[in-house]
């Protein structure tokens, strides 16, 4: 299998559906596991990774996952495709730039990625669209057992699944979810927000993780506390107490834009528009945001009834995509231009390396293309 032919579209966990879609793109959980009877990886010789390597890729290619895999030789792809499995979040970046054997089992509609010789020996994580960690941990956990099956995990009874970093160590689990929050920021009230999320010991990163900048208002919230709690509890928290907070607070910050500053909000949203229908370069970063206020505009319409004259306007937009031709504009079609507009996605699709110039010119015909009258 290549990677073109997943690169022309977006994948389900993607696709704007699920619970609480409006604000909660996406779901993740992700276990870090390492084998008994080898050294953590920033120890380990060459021969060792090897091992381990052909050790994990042959149990992982034969797990049930319900859906056919296909595994990544990360080592010997292009500087361009590891950046494209970094786009797609089907890798890490800290995987990409790694060095040494190390590769990657993924899922052909990508609800399931496993990452090997990352920081730590295996990392697997599952995702779904909108707030369905509940439905990640059950199949998570399932996937877990049958590796477990096969190989044993380095465990302690008294400190748990031991990892690289101690961070993870204890139940090895990392619960992430990618929130939609431009009226937070857009009511100058985000600050607020991520102090309190730090107070919580919750992690906020950008739109590919650690390390990343929030990139089109997306941010990722997750569990920095893994000894001591159990996965269950750490789930529970996020899905019933720590996510339907966060939501409430930008729902009203939504309410607020609508009824204090709703000029400020429509002047978002039609030069959004302009600039997307007109502009002939555009750099990544400046569709994402635009786009973002996009998003904002279609998911205040479908889940609150907004019709503001700009509002009104975008509605009235039609989407010329493959999937999607002459049909109203939709939230999967923002979130089909945030992904193949990236740099890696559009010069995989494209054939060829191109410089930034070209790059931005290329998205810029792209977005036009897809936001016509």
């Amino acid at each position: 299998m290549k990677l073109t032919d997943i690169s022309n579209d977006i994948n389900d966990w993607f696709s704007g559906s699920g619970p609480l879609a409006d604000i909660v793109v996406s779901s993740r959980i992700r276990l870090a596991r390492n084998l008994a009877g080898h050294k953590f990886l920033a120890s380990c010789s060459v021969e060792e990774k090897a091992d381990i390597l052909t050790k994990l890729k042959t149990v992982l290619m034969s797990l049930d996952l319900g859906d056919e895999v296909f595994y990544v030789s990360v080592d010997e792809e292009s500087p361009l495709n590891r950046n494209f499995l970094v786009e797609r979040h089907l890798i890490s970046r800290h995987l990409a730039m790694a060095k040494g054997p190390r590769g990657a089992v993924v899922a052909r509609r990508e609800s399931f990625t496993a990452m090997i010789n990352e920081e730590d020996h295996l990392r697997m994580q599952v995702l779904r669209a909108g707030c369905q960690l509940s439905d990640c941990a059950k199949q998570i956990d399932r996937l877990d057992d049958m590796v477990e099956q096969q190989v044993e995990y380095a465990f302690s009874p008294r400190f748990g699944y031991l990892t690289a970093c101690p961070t993870n160590l204890g139940t090895g689990i990392r619960v992430s979810v990618m929130l939609h929050l431009p009226a937070l920021k857009m009511m100058g009230q985000i600050e607020k927000f991520l102090n309190a999320a730090k107070d919580m010991n919750l992690a906020v990163r950008g739109l590919f993780g650690e390390g990343s900048e929030a990139a089109s208002d997306l941010y990722q919230i997750s569990n920095q506390v893994t000894l001591g709690v159990s996965e269950k509890g750490i789930v529970d928290e996020f899905e019933k107490a720590i996510i339907p907070e966060i939501v409430e607070y930008e729902k009203i910050a939504r309410l607020q834009l609508l009824s204090k500053q709703v000029d400020a909000l429509d002047d978002k949203i039609s030069r959004a528009m302009a600039l997307l229908q007109n502009a002939r370069l555009i750099s990544s970063q400046e569709a994402l945001f635009l786009l973002s206020h996009l998003r904002l505009g279609l998911n205040m319409h479908e889940h609150m009834g907004a019709e503001t004259p700009a509002i009104k306007r975008l509605c009235g937009l039609r989407a010329k995509t493959d999937a999607q031709a002459d049909r109203g504009l939709s939230i999967r079609t923002i979130n089909r231009l945030f992904m193949l507009t990236l740099p890696a996605h559009l010069q995989l699709n494209y054939g060829k390396s191109l410089d930034a110039t070209h790059r931005d010119a290329l998205r810029a015909r792209i977005i036009r293309e897809a936001l016509t009258q």
